[in-house]
């Protein structure tokens, strides 16, 4: 066995502080720009073979390249302010949401997108509409954030919620204002900074379920759906998820839906250069099979007492690495139940990690087929197929954790905005089905190909892909076996604990572990949650409290749960 120390032998108030990071997906890569800003030398782990965890980008040999996870960019500021950062020099001093990205107008509508110095490293070109989505009856509505373009199509499709959209439009936005723009950046490390919050978020009724929220407004099934179906783009069920998600409307609706040319394995690619440009450091192939951590006395932990510090990492090849924080990008259960002794853990035992509810998992098909110049595509960049059940169907899926005998189905072209990712010719698509996740039971070796064929016949015969069939000429697709083997995913979820309200702020997995000092969670399984904003949102948070915890005070805010005007104490000096 061999042992790597990062730390050299010149007194610890001198030399670099080191980090190791595990996992190399868009959570675990911002936290590595970011801690390399902040006088760390960064060393990402990664146990695939290319970077992005489960925004990993497949090349095949027959010329198409597929996202294999996330496909929707929104809030480009996130990404400007990692590519603005410098080594060394702290984290940056302006706020969070810089004031003249708010107005109502701020939406790109078309053009390149992303700041100045995004635009060095990737290019980002705004969406419209952000989603087509079509109903079973074969009715659709473009979501494109405009209130007037929203107005007009409610008036066609439900008249009868016109005004009704009036008042979830200025009560989304005050949930908005109040969950996100004051309170994104808080991490709720202890009970009375959740306290402090609840008087506001019961006063906003963000308590309840998204979907009964939604029902107060709308009468109309199709607008219900409308208006509550994005949280399953971050694992959310919105008959269970509370309303304070309301505000992914605003999101959207301020800042747009960007897409990266070349995929947002490109934007992963731009962010692994910035990283390696600070000084840091990525190894592939290198899997962690165990978190090490000491006792008081420097010893391996054996009993579930006393001090516990986190020292390092051993590789599966045995290699032990040390380093003075470690940071876990990876899924938050098999963190704790995988790689950290039991011993070692008393918050975060068995017991809470296996009660814990895991999102639904899903099937995702990664299809390439050839163009039709006479029946050009009736379709977006971005669409989400509903099926004739919804309240019905999430029940199945997230609840009894069946397979039903419909599905909903959220439908990505990109070749469409960037031909660059097929043959010419041919159009590069995935499809994604919601889908229960590996408690359910269910063999995926009989049930994968099943419903694989369902959903090819589904988008020919309902004429989403005339022919496709004919047209065919790639055809691959993952299951929940796939993200809990080669993700390593408990039960084989697809986005971390499931966003419930008795899973979210304070009661959602802590940034900053609280059995282990010097031990740190970033990205999906952490807080904010899942979603490609909220794990850059959950690297800033992370970032925050180790500069904290090593009295690092250049340019670092306090992140209490205040307005976002009241974040920016002065500067405290110079970084260690």
């Amino acid at each position: 066995m061999t042992a790597t120390s990062f730390a050299s032998s010149t007194p610890s108030s001198s030399r670099r502080k080191t980090a190791l990071i595990i996992g190399s997906g868009i959570g675990g890569l911002s936290l590595g720009i970011r801690l390399q800003s902040l006088g760390f030398d960064t060393t990402i782990l990664e146990r695939l073979d290319a970077p992005g965890g489960r925004a990993y980008q497949k090349r095949t040999d027959d010329g198409y390249v597929f996202d294999m996870g996330p496909t929707v960019i929104t809030v480009p500021h996130f990404i400007e302010e990692l590519f603005a950062l410098e080594r060394d020099r702290g984290m940056l001093a302006e706020p969070d949401y810089p004031p003249h990205t708010l107005a109502e107008d701020a939406r790109v509508k078309s053009g390149e997108s992303g700041g100045p110095r995004t635009r060095e490293y990737v290019k980002l070109v705004p969406i419209l509409p952000f989603y087509r989505i079509y109903f079973d009856d074969g009715t659709y509505f473009d979501y494109d954030g405009d209130p007037e373009s929203t107005r007009r199509q409610i008036s066609e499709l439900a008249p009868e919620d016109l005004e009704g959209y009036e008042g979830f439009h200025a009560d989304a936005r005050a949930i908005f204002e109040r969950g996100f723009l004051e309170l994104g950046y808080t991490h709720f490390g202890d009970m009375p900074s959740m306290l402090r919050v609840v008087p506001d978020l019961m006063r906003l009724d963000a308590v309840r379920t998204l979907f009964s929220f939604t029902s107060k407004y709308f009468q109309n099934p199709k607008m219900r759906q409308v208006f509550s179906f994005e949280t399953l783009l971050v694992g959310g069920n919105p008959l269970s998820v509370p309303a304070i998600y309301a505000m992914i409307h605003f999101v959207e609706k301020t800042w747009g839906i960007h897409y990266a040319m070349g995929g947002t394995g490109a934007l992963v690619r731009a962010l692994v250069q910035k990283f390696e440009e600070l000084g840091g450091q990525i190894r592939y192939g290198a899997g962690v099979d165990e978190i090490l951590v000491t006792d008081g006395r420097g010893q391996p932990v054996k009993r579930p007492i006393g001090t516990r510090t986190a020292r390092g990492v051993r590789l599966e090849s045995g290699q032990e690495m040390h380093a003075d924080i470690v940071v876990s990008n990876g899924d938050w259960a098999n963190t704790n139940l995988k790689r950290i002794p039991a011993a070692a853990r008393l918050v975060n035992s068995d017991v809470r990690v296996r009660a814990a509810r895991q999102s639904m998992s899903l099937l995702v098909i990664y299809f390439g087929f050839r163009d039709d110049p006479a029946r050009p595509l009736n379709l977006r960049h971005h669409n989400i197929i509903l099926g004739p059940r919804y309240e019905e169907l999430l029940t199945e899926i997230f609840g009894h954790k069946v397979l039903g005998n419909d599905f909903s189905q959220y439908l990505h072209v990109p070749t469409l905005t960037d031909p660059s990712l097929a043959p010419a010719g041919h159009h590069a698509a995935y499809t994604l089905v919601p889908v229960p996740h590996n408690a359910s039971g269910l063999d995926w070796q009989t049930e994968g190909p099943k419903l694989v064929e369902r959903v090819y016949t589904f988008l020919e015969e309902r004429g989403y892909i005339p022919n496709l069939r004919e047209r065919l000429t790639h055809s691959e697709y993952i299951t929940p076996d796939y993200f809990e083997g080669t993700l390593d995913s408990y039960l084989g979820n697809a986005f971390g604990p499931e966003p419930v309200l008795v899973q979210s702020a304070y009661f959602r997995p802590h940034n900053r572990s609280e059995d282990i000092g010097n031990l740190y969670m970033v990205g999906a399984g952490a807080q904010p949650g899942g979603g490609t904003p909220s794990v850059m949102m959950s690297a800033k948070m992370t970032a925050r409290l180790i500069a904290q915890d090593f009295g690092i005070h250049k340019d670092i805010r306090d992140g209490t749960p205040e307005s976002v005007e009241q974040k920016v104490p002065e500067a405290a000096g110079a970084a260690d």
